[in-house]
Protein backbone atom coordinates (compact mmCIF):
# COMPACT_ATOMS: atom_id res chain seq x y z
CA UNK A 1 0.00 0.00 0.00
CA UNK A 2 1.58 3.10 -0.77
CA UNK A 3 -0.05 7.14 -0.97
CA UNK A 4 -0.63 8.81 -3.94
CA UNK A 5 0.72 12.12 -4.41
CA UNK A 6 -1.21 12.54 -7.51
CA UNK A 7 -5.13 12.82 -5.69
CA UNK A 8 -5.25 14.25 -2.03
CA UNK A 9 -2.68 12.91 0.60
CA UNK A 10 -5.45 10.98 1.93
CA UNK A 11 -6.09 8.47 -0.77
CA UNK A 12 -4.59 5.01 -0.05
CA UNK A 13 -3.69 3.00 -3.63
CA UNK A 14 -4.77 -0.78 -4.31
CA UNK A 15 -1.12 -1.99 -5.26
CA UNK A 16 -2.38 -4.59 -7.47
CA UNK A 17 -4.89 -2.46 -9.86
CA UNK A 18 -3.71 1.21 -8.58
CA UNK A 19 -7.16 2.14 -7.52
CA UNK A 20 -7.30 4.69 -4.93
CA UNK A 21 -9.23 4.57 -1.19
CA UNK A 22 -9.42 7.12 1.35
CA UNK A 23 -10.06 4.34 4.17
CA UNK A 24 -7.40 1.87 4.85
CA UNK A 25 -9.33 -0.72 5.95
CA UNK A 26 -11.50 -0.26 2.42
CA UNK A 27 -8.19 -0.76 0.14
CA UNK A 28 -7.48 -4.21 2.29
CA UNK A 29 -10.82 -5.53 2.01
CA UNK A 30 -10.60 -4.23 -2.08
CA UNK A 31 -7.37 -5.97 -2.12
CA UNK A 32 -8.70 -9.48 -1.16
CA UNK A 33 -11.13 -9.32 -3.96
CA UNK A 34 -8.23 -8.09 -6.56
CA UNK A 35 -6.03 -11.02 -5.50
CA UNK A 36 -8.91 -13.66 -4.51
CA UNK A 37 -7.16 -13.66 -1.28
CA UNK A 38 -9.05 -15.56 1.55
CA UNK A 39 -7.46 -14.38 5.20
CA UNK A 40 -9.63 -15.03 7.60
CA UNK A 41 -10.75 -18.71 8.39
CA UNK A 42 -13.67 -20.70 10.07
CA UNK A 43 -12.19 -22.41 13.17
CA UNK A 44 -14.10 -25.52 13.23
CA UNK A 45 -14.40 -26.62 9.28
CA UNK A 46 -11.01 -24.23 7.92
CA UNK A 47 -13.79 -22.66 5.36
CA UNK A 48 -12.03 -19.26 4.51
CA UNK A 49 -13.37 -16.14 3.99
CA UNK A 50 -12.05 -12.74 2.94
CA UNK A 51 -13.25 -10.88 5.99
CA UNK A 52 -13.89 -11.31 9.46
CA UNK A 53 -17.44 -9.71 9.32
CA UNK A 54 -18.21 -12.81 7.51
CA UNK A 55 -16.77 -15.32 8.87
CA UNK A 56 -18.84 -14.47 12.11
CA UNK A 57 -21.78 -14.51 9.89
CA UNK A 58 -21.11 -18.28 8.26
CA UNK A 59 -20.54 -19.15 11.69
CA UNK A 60 -23.83 -18.03 12.89
CA UNK A 61 -25.52 -19.91 10.37
CA UNK A 62 -23.28 -23.06 10.73
CA UNK A 63 -24.79 -23.43 14.69
CA UNK A 64 -28.30 -21.63 13.86
CA UNK A 65 -27.85 -18.66 16.16
CA UNK A 66 -30.34 -15.61 14.96
CA UNK A 67 -28.84 -13.10 17.64
CA UNK A 68 -30.73 -10.34 16.06
CA UNK A 69 -34.42 -9.95 17.09
CA UNK A 70 -37.19 -7.56 15.82
CA UNK A 71 -38.04 -5.16 18.85
CA UNK A 72 -42.15 -4.93 17.24
CA UNK A 73 -42.89 -8.80 16.08
CA UNK A 74 -39.86 -10.57 17.69
CA UNK A 75 -38.56 -11.99 14.74
CA UNK A 76 -34.57 -13.14 14.74
CA UNK A 77 -32.20 -12.71 12.23
CA UNK A 78 -28.41 -14.08 11.81
CA UNK A 79 -27.45 -10.53 11.05
CA UNK A 80 -28.18 -6.85 11.24
CA UNK A 81 -28.70 -6.43 8.03
CA UNK A 82 -31.49 -8.26 7.51
CA UNK A 83 -32.93 -7.19 10.58
CA UNK A 84 -33.17 -3.43 9.12
CA UNK A 85 -34.38 -4.34 6.53
CA UNK A 86 -37.25 -6.41 8.44
CA UNK A 87 -37.89 -3.22 10.18
CA UNK A 88 -39.12 -1.31 7.07
CA UNK A 89 -42.23 -3.46 7.22
CA UNK A 90 -42.94 -2.12 10.81
CA UNK A 91 -42.08 1.59 9.42
CA UNK A 92 -43.25 1.63 6.16
CA UNK A 93 -40.07 2.69 5.20
CA UNK A 94 -39.17 2.41 1.68
CA UNK A 95 -35.80 3.77 1.05
CA UNK A 96 -34.55 2.51 -2.20
CA UNK A 97 -35.83 3.98 -5.80
CA UNK A 98 -35.88 2.79 -9.13
CA UNK A 99 -33.49 5.20 -11.00
CA UNK A 100 -35.74 5.30 -13.98
CA UNK A 101 -39.54 5.49 -12.75
CA UNK A 102 -38.70 6.55 -8.87
CA UNK A 103 -40.89 4.34 -7.44
CA UNK A 104 -39.84 3.57 -3.68
CA UNK A 105 -39.11 0.34 -2.58
CA UNK A 106 -38.42 -1.59 0.74
CA UNK A 107 -35.13 -3.58 -0.12
CA UNK A 108 -32.50 -3.16 -2.72
CA UNK A 109 -33.28 -6.54 -4.19
CA UNK A 110 -36.91 -5.89 -5.05
CA UNK A 111 -35.40 -2.57 -6.97
CA UNK A 112 -33.08 -4.79 -9.09
CA UNK A 113 -36.08 -7.24 -9.33
CA UNK A 114 -38.33 -4.55 -10.51
CA UNK A 115 -36.06 -3.00 -12.87
CA UNK A 116 -35.20 -6.27 -14.64
CA UNK A 117 -38.93 -6.70 -15.49
CA UNK A 118 -39.35 -3.41 -16.32
CA UNK A 119 -36.41 -3.72 -18.90
CA UNK A 120 -37.09 -7.27 -19.72
CA UNK A 121 -33.77 -8.09 -18.86
CA UNK A 122 -33.21 -12.04 -17.77
CA UNK A 123 -31.90 -12.52 -13.99
CA UNK A 124 -30.53 -15.44 -13.15
CA UNK A 125 -32.76 -17.33 -10.42
CA UNK A 126 -31.21 -18.97 -7.64
CA UNK A 127 -33.78 -21.88 -6.45
CA UNK A 128 -33.83 -23.09 -3.08
CA UNK A 129 -35.67 -26.50 -2.37
CA UNK A 130 -36.07 -27.64 1.56
CA UNK A 131 -35.04 -31.09 1.51
CA UNK A 132 -37.56 -32.75 3.95
CA UNK A 133 -34.90 -35.91 4.51
CA UNK A 134 -36.87 -38.38 3.02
Amino acid sequence: MEFNKEHKCSDIMCDVCHKTFRVMGSVKLYQCVCTGEHPYRCDVCNKTFRDMGSVKLYQCVRTGERPYCCDVCHKTFSNKRNLKVHQHVHTGECPYCCNVCHKMFRDMGSVKLYQCVQTGERIAVMCVIKHSGT
